[in-house]
């Protein structure tokens, strides 16, 4: 039998009951639907999730101290500080595989101006924190090598410091006071927005390194040292070879690190891989609504064989054979649950978009999730359809004839 034959006897007796067939596919709408918005609310939160790590900075490492020990007890992470300015200029002029470094000093102090103060976040950084950080301004520019060098008093302002300083103003070329040192604002940063954790980064104020020991820290060792590798693929090398810089820096010899190497890949893993174990075990529940659909349609299906007992037996005392009948219902079955997939897939989407908006999530579904979904409802149509059609065919022609 022609195909075009089948889909057309195939779709005239699903329609013959309206009501019926829509109840039937009920349980693949629903299921289909479910597992997209489960999916699309997943896979939104991993690519979030990702957003934010990538924010922190492109392919970002961080040098930070090591750890102490006293009286045996480890006094944990950071606590033994060795970290100095020349840590910072032998990783930059040693490394092959890194594009930027820069030295980083952190304190916090008032930031005054005439219209106010506000507490913050002061870093001591190089010219090439921008570009580590991926990081632009809105307003002005970084300061330069020369501020650097010459420890200039300049700084820029983070996109918080503005808005509750400077709202209604630019201000680039404004004076202020970092504690009681005059500062000039040279540039603005751009928003940045907050961490995972909540942190916000743009509640920071950039200033030269050296200006930061000289005039506001005091501090002789860094607070860490930050690198951007050349690439993706070289984060692994570069991680060890800024690692045996540093050793050949301190003169460690055989003593362990005093110093820690990490980068954003483990916590964008955990991340991620959490999210992904959510999202598998969401559409997985989801799932469940598409064997109901699919046991509703085997119901259905047994149902229409018997309804149509003398129409199978009319067909096959005329020449039809087991196969054409059986072929027949399992058109009838896959179109069934093709259908429903469709209109799951429209309810779905939608239902995404909807949650999306009022929630204020981000929502993405992955083309792979629109074809496995269809796919798996062609599967079920095929799985709960099989019995009923191999029934129908199974039918002796003369009995079939004699059915009341």
């Amino acid at each position: 039998m022609k195909t075009k034959a089948l889909l057309l006897m195939a779709t005239g007796s699903i329609l013959k009951n309206k009501m019926r067939t829509m109840l039937t596919m009920l349980g693949i709408v629903i299921g289909v639907g479910a597992v997209i918005v489960m999916v699309a609310v997943g896979n939104g939160a991993q690519k979030q999730i990702e957003a934010q790590i990538k924010n922190l900075g492109t392919n970002l490492i961080v040098v930070t101290p090591g750890s102490t020990a006293a009286g045996g007890a480890s006094q944990g992470a950071q606590t033994f500080n060795r970290l100095t300015v020349a840590d910072a200029d032998k990783i930059k002029s040693d490394a092959t595989l890194l594009s930027a470094v820069s030295p980083v000093i952190v304190t916090r102090t008032q930031v005054i101006t005439g219209k106010g103060n506000w507490r913050t976040e002061i870093d001591g950084v190089s010219t090439d924190y921008l570009a580590i950080r991926d990081w632009g301004v809105t307003s002005g520019d970084l300061f330069t090598d020369d501020d650097v060098r010459t420890k200039r008093k300049v700084a820029v302002l983070g996109a918080t410091i503005v808005k509750n300083l400077f709202p209604d103003s630019d201000p680039v070329g404004s004076q202020i006071q970092l504690g009681h040192v005059p500062f000039t604002v040279v540039g603005v940063l751009a928003a940045k927005g907050q961490t995972s954790s909540g942190v916000d980064q743009d509640d920071i104020v950039l200033v030269p390194y050296t200006t930061a020991q000289d005039r506001l820290s005091g501090f002789t060792f860094l607070g860490q040292i930050l690198a951007s590798a050349s690439s993706p693929k070289d984060m692994a090398a570069a991680q060890e070879e800024i690692r045996g810089i540093m050793r050949d820096s301190h003169g460690l010899g055989g003593s362990p690190d005093d110093f820690t190497v990490r980068d954003q890949t483990a916590i964008a893993q955990a991340a991620t891989s959490t999210t992904s174990v959510m999202t598998g075990l969401l559409a997985a529940i989801a799932s469940i609504s598409l064997v109901v659909g699919g046991i509703g349609i085997m119901n259905i299906m047994l149902v229409s064989v018997t309804e149509r007992t003398r129409e199978i037996g009319i067909r096959m005392a005329v020449g039809a054979r087991g196969s054409d009948v059986l072929t027949q219902f399992l058109v009838e079955s896959v179109v069934m649950s093709l259908l429903g997939g469709v209109v799951g897939l429209a309810i779905g989407f939608g239902g995404a978009a909807i949650l999306g908006h009022v929630m204020g999530w981000t929502t993405a579904t992955p083309l792979i999730a629109v074809f496995v979904a269809v796919g798996f409802s062609a599967a079920v149509g095929v799985f709960f359809g099989y019995y009923p059609a191999r029934k129908a065919a199974a039918l002796d022609p003369i009995q079939a004839l004699r059915y009341e």
